[in-house]
């Protein structure tokens, strides 16, 4: 299976200014993504999508390739992600090129690790999933089965359309949050079904001591106190 590593990563970032240039830990924080993918053995290329000089430059020099610029009515705050995606797939199979997925890797999750990522394309292939994310466990006091929505007369019920509580945390179901680190889908399901998941979606659990996804200031933060705990 022929597998693009697409990492997309526009100029404009607000919360964050600079953020994919931005020095982390004494390299630019797109390197971190650059080099987990590039050591991958399951992905057949390594792409950036980017609307940006500095960025497609920095990355070029890191090794990954850069065919073309993206568009800027692709790269506003507002753009969602599959549009970006399918731009990619779109270019490649105008130049004669052709993948059965693509492999989404975000910059702002720096701390993947490249084992991570190849278990996740071969748990993708193995199990002939549309997608696979990767997913972190959400906090029993989070769990949707002990979570509540308000109805229109402002009363409250359980959030999964339980009539009663599930008593003891223990008996909990396990419940998932995508923590945006991996995304990979069928070409097919993202060009003819529009959609980033399809209908068989299977998940990886990332690591939650080494997790960061890096949207804020504090999520920065966060970030180089991780580097500072993993260096001692």
């Amino acid at each position: 299976m022929r597998v693009l590593g697409l990492i997309p990563a526009r100029g404009g970032s607000k919360g964050i200014p600079g953020k994919n240039l931005k020095v982390l830990g004494g390299k630019p924080l797109l390197q971190f993504t650059a080099e987990t993918a590039l050591a991958s053995r399951m992905l057949s290329k390594v792409v950036l999508s980017s609307d940006d000089s500095d960025i497609m430059h920095a990355a070029a020099s890191m090794g990954i390739e850069v065919p073309y610029k993206r568009p800027a009515e692709l790269a506003q705050d507002q753009t969602p992600t599959l549009p970006v995606v399918q731009h990619a797939i779109s270019y490649y199979e105008g130049q004669g090129e052709y993948f059965d997925a693509v492999c989404l890797l975000q910059v702002t999750s720096p701390f993947r690790t490249t084992a991570l990522l190849d278990a996740a394309v071969k748990k993708f292939i193995a199990h002939k999933l549309d997608s696979l994310v990767s997913v972190l466990k959400v906090p029993h006091e989070f769990n949707p089965h002990w979570t509540f929505k308000a109805d229109d007369s402002g009363l409250l019920t359980i959030a999964t359309g339980d009539e009663q509580l599930i008593p003891r945390r223990q008996e909990l179901p396990d419940a998932y949050h995508r923590d945006g680190s991996i995304y990979i889908t069928r070409t097919p399901v993202i060009m003819e079904q529009q959609s980033l998941y399809g209908s068989k979606m299977g998940f990886i659990e990332s690591s939650p001591e080494n997790h960061v996804n890096i949207d804020t200031i504090a999520d920065w933060k966060k970030a180089e106190e991780l580097l500072k705990l993993n260096s001692k």
